[in-house]
């Protein structure tokens, strides 16, 4: 990999002429390969798409869009260069730290995180991209099957599952929005500004597309664990109140995310070459879906859904 790192950088203008350069592979993505930069007294990450990631439905294009703007807005770290065609990306090297997750649920820094992910929702680009879970899933069931690919022996079942929340769902269609689409613990980072002060930062961008806003909300709820009072917390933030269409729509999106998250693990494991457990993976998420969708409050959940708004 050390042949693709410096022939992207050599396609960087402001780094390609640069007399003393170093890289360090950075840890922690399982889809693409990241590099820190320094060059000139200053650090970048160049990010290297993984190899058949368009297979996961990913849009080099949307994702340079969707993380310039979150970049201007103070949401992730800037974008300094794009790397075409290979659709590799070059953003500002932060300075910062993960935050467990026991951490981001606290009140202070969930209040947080909902104002970065509302902000995107409400001043994010019209994307050249969709994200409709259902369709997803439809899309990496077709790629994982082509690859020969297994499925678990219930797999009629859970499909049956999904497409109760789908049709309860589109009884109040979303309205398509500027979403993130991936907001799993290890894309938050608080970035140290001063000794004092920090500032949250949201990376990865590749998932980004119009989609449900009920979808990044329900994600980050899953990927961090909240119990009911910390997911009736982030509502509360996000709108102002917590009603009874809300919590269920958010509470139905919740196995629907999870479902996702399996069949990228499904997927995976036909087209990575990389060496994670991704069977691993998906059979994790496959179980927690399983305990969501029938949850006592599953058939109320659906009904609450297609209430008229008052």
């Amino acid at each position: 990999m050390t042949l693709a790192i410096d022939k992207a950088i050599a396609k960087v203008p402001f780094l390609a002429d640069s007399k003393n350069i170093k890289k360090t592979p950075l840890s922690g993505g399982i889809t693409n390969l990241n590099f820190r930069v320094d060059a000139d007294g200053k650090s970048y990450v160049i990010r290297l798409a993984g190899e058949g990631t368009e297979q996961l439905g990913i849009k080099r294009d949307v994702e340079h869009i969707a993380n310039k703007a979150a970049g201007e807005m103070g949401i992730a770290p800037e974008i300094m260069y794009f790397i075409e065609p290979e659709g590799y990306i070059v953003t500002r090297f932060i300075n910062g730290k993960p935050i467990p997750p026991h951490e981001l649920r606290k009140p202070d820094y969930l209040s947080n995180v909902v104002k970065k992910i509302r902000l995107f929702h409400r001043r994010g680009p019209v994307l050249n991209g969709e994200f409709n879970v259902f369709r997803r899933v439809e899309m990496l069931m077709k790629v994982s099957k082509s690859h020969g690919i297994k499925f678990p022996s219930d797999w009629d079942w859970i499909m049956q599952k999904m497409n109760e929340a789908r049709k309860a769902l589109e009884k109040n269609p979303y309205t398509p929005t500027p979403c993130h689409n991936d907001l799993l613990n290890l894309n938050w980072i608080n970035e140290e500004i001063t000794d004092e002060v920090g500032e949250l930062r949201l990376m990865d961008w590749e998932y980004a597309g119009m989609g449900d806003i009920f979808f990044d909300l329900a994600n980050f709820a899953h990927h961090h664990r909240l119990n009911d009072e910390q997911t009736r917390y982030m509502l509360h933030e996000y709108f102002g109140e917590v009603t009874e269409k809300n919590y269920a729509r958010l509470r139905l999106m919740w196995p629907m995310s999870e479902l996702h998250e399996a069949m990228w693990g499904t997927t995976q494991m036909g087209i990575s070459k990389l060496e994670e457990d991704f069977q691993g993976y998906a059979h994790l998420w496959f179980g927690r879906f399983r305990q969501d969708v029938t949850d006592y409050r599953w058939e109320q959940w659906l009904k609450d859904v297609a209430k008229k708004s008052k």
